[in-house]
């Protein structure tokens, strides 16, 4: 594995870089999230499975229990089982929208993430192209203005 930073190679398990200190536990954090969002979209899955045949289940019940002990007429067993039906296709519809919805959201959030965690331009630091080097003064030293002689004082000293 290789720093994202600073492209030296480094150790699995570390969660910052030896060389430049960059933090790598990101990815880590980032892979957790998305498993806890993988088994709440599995979830969402698998209550719609459970509606769509719990309901059928008991729809089907709720026509044998009309039909021979409440001995209803087959047109009120009809107008009951359609109404019933479009009650379970609604909560149907509404576990998949959500369902839907949290996929997009998802998307999204990840999108923004790696737009936001990629940097522009190169991944590691390199060297860019050489630079013509700019002809100018060469640069004064530090003690050229601020030395003095101390030869005056010195001889002031010496005659008195």
């Amino acid at each position: 594995m290789y720093c994202s930073s600073c492209g030296s190679a480094i150790t699995t398990g570390l969660s910052y870089c030896n060389r430049c200190g960059a933090e790598l536990s990101t990815r880590v954090a980032k892979k957790k999230s998305s498993e806890d969002k993988d088994s709440f979209a599995e979830a969402l899955v698998w209550s719609i499975v459970a509606v769509s045949v719990g309901g059928l289940a008991l729809l089907i019940g709720l026509m044998a229990l009309m039909k021979n002990e409440l001995h209803f007429a087959n047109g009120m067993i009809v107008i009951v089982s359609i109404l019933s039906f479009v009650l379970l296709l609604g909560a149907e519809g509404t576990l998949v929208w959500f369902l839907l919805s949290t996929q997009r959201r998802t998307r999204s959030r990840e999108k923004e993430a790696v737009e936001i965690t990629q940097p522009e331009g190169p991944a590691t630091k390199e060297l860019g192209e050489p630079q013509q080097p700019m002809l100018g003064e060469p640069a004064a030293s530090v003690t050229e203005h601020t030395t003095r002689t101390l030869e005056p004082l010195y001889r002031e000293r010496n005659n008195s």
